[in-house]
């Protein structure tokens, strides 16, 4: 214990404050993951997108199921933010106002802008198509992309700034904006 106690004091030196281990852990342990894949790992076709060309039945779109714990003790609400990495610009996935007794999503989350699970959440509509909201999965026929998956702890419950029509860049900085810790896992697809 000591030791331990000496290791996370030496840090209070470089300007970090001096912690318990156990306080140090629970800095630590906002965590996602989803049991679709693991993190770094390939995605079931089932998410990929339907539109990306090819008549593939295994491609449905459909969100996958993310779960969270650890989340910090001031949050409010959750948001999720999907984005390519090898396209940073494109923002696949926004859903928010996520409520905070909610600690996961199921696979396949309705597009909708209200889906009914979970109940008082709203998505953003993908790339100005106002007839999809929601996820829309990888479409990368011919590469491997790295999809990351980030849910957001925020400081209030409810995002209202945004609204039906506002774009995932709008909702991703207004996300960013009312974070108070994230946890993140990646897949490829």
């Amino acid at each position: 214990m000591r030791a331990t106690r000496i290791v996370f004091c030496a840090l209070f030196a470089l300007g970090a404050a001096c912690l318990s281990p156990t306080a140090a852990a629970e800095q630590t342990a906002f965590t996602l993951s989803s049991s679709a894949f693991a993190d770094g790992g390939l995605m079931p076709k089932v998410h990929e997108c339907t539109s990306g060309g090819g008549q593939d039945p295994a491609k449905k779109n459909e969100s996958p199921p993310l779960a969270w714990s650890g989340a910090p003790a001031g949050a409010k609400s959750y948001a999720i933010v999907m984005r390519d990495l090898d396209n940073a610009a494109l923002i696949h996935w926004v859903i928010y106002d996520i409520p905070v007794t909610t600690a996961s999503l199921p696979q396949n989350v309705q597009h909708v802008y209200r889906p009914p699970v979970p109940a008082g959440s709203r998505q953003v509509y993908y790339r100005g198509s106002a007839s999809l909201y929601g996820y829309q999965g990888p479409c990368s026929p011919s590469t491997v992309n790295t999809y990351e998956f980030v849910v957001h702890a925020l400081d209030q419950t409810s995002l209202t700034g945004l609204n039906s029509g506002s774009s995932t860049r709008t909702a991703a900085r207004a996300i960013i904006a009312a974070s108070i810790g994230s946890a993140r896992i990646t897949g490829e697809s």
